[in-house]
């Protein structure tokens, strides 16, 4: 987080409108307070270090690994604990793509991103309070906001570089699809020490928004991200979230479908060792008809890991023909991890289709000896079905290169703590 002086002087200096909008989250973080083990959201997960005044040192991993999606040809966006750097980004310039810096959109007098900024998060405080994600509206000056006017030839790409052992980063970034258009936002990286993270997508009629985020390498890292989402008539929505390492992570997401015959798709695959807590909380609310949601989340856990899933389906009255489907389950490779879940249907019209599930459980020991009869040695064999198991989540990348990409970092990952 930027010091005092710093955010003093970027607010003097942010048009009326900012003003406003910063000075509107910041006092709903002061009227909800941060959020402490009470509250029902964070009975799970202990969000002191979240909180705190100061980050724990992250310790920095050396690695000769390339960047994930070095490969793909995309539009590529540099932070370094949380800090744009112009000098390792490609040009802001893609095809019907408008992409400029939140710090000169809040100097704008006159710039779309008004209309949006801190909207889709204020909306997401009802009816559970996320006061991190106001104190990130009310204090961030670290993003991108992209307005996207037709299909954009190649995706971006938000790469995070972790370089502070103590690094606080805010980070916020506004995306608005137009009707029709069609946008692919890739993240990737350790974003800092801690991070707080707020993502604000506003989806028109007829658009489609694709979204594909790793975390993972620096293990002592930890985040809270939110991304905040709106659906517009016959608009399609898909978030994907890969997560390997980390210490604390907590991932929120809140969908509103706002037009007839929209869809939401968000998933996660998470494999965590040791001292490591992943936490998913969606919140899916359908306001329109004939719309369809689906929410499947797999974690892989042991050595004491732990795996958090809550997820809740809000059918408003009128949202007829909806289709909600969420499924999370928690595989376990030992007696010490623990995968904890609190799936939630609230229903207020008749004409629907939902359902929800969640499991746990151990390695299926009839495959595992199938295969282990057959040559292969155990510990590969454990690795396959592992993979097989987090398989329904992967699916629902829609981008095969990308899909491969990621179960091989996956394969690897998990060769290396053989």
């Amino acid at each position: 987080m930027a010091d005092v002086e710093t955010l003093e002087a970027v607010e003097d200096a942010t048009a009326p409108w900012a003003q406003v909008a910063r000075s509107a989250a910041s006092a709903r973080c002061a009227d909800m307070g941060m959020p402490g083990r009470r509250d029902e959201y964070w009975r799970f997960t202990n969000p002191a270090t979240l909180t705190s005044l100061a980050p724990h040192k992250a310790a920095l991993l050396e690695t000769t690994e390339a960047p994930i999606f070095a490969d793909v040809d995309a539009v590529s966006l540099i932070f370094v604990d949380g800090t744009f750097r112009a000098d390792l980004s490609d040009d802001l310039a893609l095809q019907n793509a408008e992409i400029s810096l939140l710090e000169d959109a809040l100097l704008s007098n006159d710039h779309w991103v008004q209309d949006l900024y801190g909207v889709l998060e204020k909306n997401g405080q009802t009816p559970v309070p996320r006061s991190l994600a106001a104190l990130n509206t009310a204090n961030a000056t670290q993003g991108v906001v992209v307005r996207v006017t037709g299909t954009c030839p190649k995706p971006i790409s938000l790469r995070y570089i972790h370089q502070s052992e103590v690094s606080d980063a805010l980070v916020h970034h506004v995306i608005r699809v137009d009707d029709g258009a069609e946008l692919t936002v890739l993240e990737s990286g350790p974003a800092a020490a801690r991070l707080n993270h707020v993502l604000e997508v506003d989806v028109a009629d007829g658009a489609k928004f694709h979204h594909i985020r790793t975390q993972g390498r620096d293990h002592e890292r930890r985040a809270a991200t939110h991304l905040f989402a709106r659906l517009g008539k016959e608009s399609a929505f898909k978030s994907f979230t890969m997560t390997v390492n980390g210490i604390l992570t907590r991932n929120e997401c809140v969908i509103e479908l706002t037009g007839d015959n929209a869809k939401a798709h968000v998933a996660g695959a998470a494999v965590g060792d040791g001292d490591f807590l992943h936490d998913d909380t969606v919140f899916v609310t359908h306001d329109a008809v004939d719309c369809e949601s689906r929410q499947v989340f797999k974690k892989v856990l042991r050595n004491g890991a732990v795996g958090v899933f809550q997820g809740k389906i809000l059918v408003k009255e009128g949202a007829q023909k909806t289709d909600g489907y969420q499924i999370s389950q928690g595989l376990l490779l030992d007696e010490d991890s623990q995968f904890l879940a609190k799936p939630e249907l609230e229903i207020y019209a008749d004409d629907v289709a939902c359902s929800h599930g969640s499991t746990v459980g151990s390695v299926d020991a009839t495959a595992l000896f199938y295969l282990t009869s057959r040559g292969i040695p155990k510990k590969a064999a454990q690795d396959m079905l592992v993979l097989a198991f987090l398989a329904e989540a992967m699916e629902e990348i829609d981008d095969d290169v990308i899909a491969e990409i990621l179960t091989a970092r996956l394969s690897e990952w998990m060769a290396r703590r053989g």
